[in-house]
């Protein structure tokens, strides 16, 4: 009797330990970058979208009340992510990896058109953008066949052969989004490639996916029009190459430290300027000072997600972080280099500060994933604790 009331007790102390373990460990520095970053994304959607908003739809903050309610949702979403165990979600990668597949074929012929593009399913009367579901359910995905296969990723064969669990989303995805699928593809190979030692192997693949993008690129003259439009945008300014010069004169205008919040002249004139664009607006209302700042935080933001990721207790949890870390690192990159023109445009948004409520939604929930694999991270000296 006496034994099994401290076995009941022991198993008490072993609980008690381990919430207060979970407590401590759980990453506040990521969930307050964030915070701070979504915020800072909220008033400048303010300050760049209001005007417009106004003229198209009558009310100056209705860019932002979307904006919010899809935050919302979003925190509600990392709320379950994070409360939830990640490691259960190993049993539900491929039925999620399917379901997201078959939401992006249905965008294809029954998608709802938003400024010219097929690329959402009105679901309830709410805009979902099933290719931002893809990027989670491809990171789930290799994350857990790296993690049952660790060994395979070290043979080129092994690596090949994940990559290509890839292809079919990518593929589809790519139909009507390239961008999305260049970086669902990024993702899925900054992954294989950490989990595998064979460099050339990739510089090889590197350049073989680098010529493919250049051959589709080609088959479309829309795309190719991109291309040329980004080489001499000046001889496009009544058309494509608008926006790009416009989005040039904003960030040149905005000096060390800007024209002061909400004082943009390009912001009138930048078609879309909450979306893609929105840096120039930055650049133009913070100046230099502003835009470095926000970097920063990017900056900050990968590093809480690199630190979970080296101290996650599992070989999972490590890899749901990179897969979050390359998400949110190559279209921070793709976004900064279509605004200071280094590449095409490519359409994609500057993570939590566009307008964008699926995007904002699903990366949120996305990141509730970090903070639960942080819940659980090992430390030298655990064992004593």
């Amino acid at each position: 009797m006496v034994r099994d009331q401290e076995l009941v007790a022991s198993r008490k102390e072993a609980k008690r330990r381990k919430k207060i373990k979970k407590l401590l460990n759980f990453d506040y520095t990521l969930l307050l970058i964030i915070i701070f970053i979504l915020a800072l994304g909220l008033v400048m959607l303010y300050s760049t979208s209001a005007y417009a908003a106004s003229l198209k739809r009558g009310d100056s903050a209705y860019y932002l009340k979307r904006q919010m309610f899809a935050s919302g949702l979003g925190f509600v979403g990392m709320f379950f992510s994070t409360k939830i165990d990640y490691r259960r979600w190993s049993h539900f990668v491929w039925p999620f990896y399917i379901g997201s597949m078959v939401l992006c074929v249905m965008v294809i012929f029954v998608g709802t058109t938003i400024n010219g593009q097929a690329r959402w399913l009105s679901i309830g009367g709410i805009s979902v953008q099933p290719s931002e579901i893809a990027k989670v359910a491809v990171i789930l995905l290799l994350a857990n066949v790296i993690d049952r296969a660790p060994k395979a990723q070290r043979t080129f064969e092994g690596s090949i052969k994940t990559m290509c669990l890839v292809l079919p989303i990518f593929a589809v995805v790519a139909y009507n989004n390239l961008s999305t699928a260049i970086i669902i593809m990024g993702i899925s190979f900054i992954m294989v490639f950490i989990a595998s030692p064979k460099f050339w192997y990739f510089v090889g693949a590197a350049a073989g996916g680098v010529l493919l993008i250049i051959l589709y690129i080609s088959l479309a003259s829309y795309r190719s029009d991109r291309v040329a439009t980004w080489l001499h945008p000046e001889d496009y300014v009544t058309g494509s190459g608008f926006q790009t010069l416009q989005g040039l004169y904003a960030i040149g205008s905005g000096g060390l430290f800007g024209k002061g919040l909400g004082e943009s002249m390009q912001k009138y004139i930048v078609p879309e300027a909450q979306n893609d664009m929105i840096f120039s607006i930055i650049c133009e209302e913070l100046g230099v000072f502003g835009a470095v700042c926000i970097i920063l935080l990017y900056i900050l933001l990968l590093y809480r997600l690199l630190y979970i990721a080296n101290h996650s207790k599992d070989m999972f949890g490590s890899y749901i972080c990179i897969g979050i870390m390359s998400h949110i690192a190559l279209q921070v990159i793709l976004n900064l280099a279509v605004v200071t023109n280094s590449i095409p445009n490519t359409g994609v948004i500057l993570p939590l500060i566009s307008y964008g409520g699926t995007s904002v939604a699903i990366l949120l929930t996305e990141l509730g994933l970090a903070l639960s694999v942080s819940k659980n991270m090992e430390f030298e000296g655990d064992e004593d604790v």
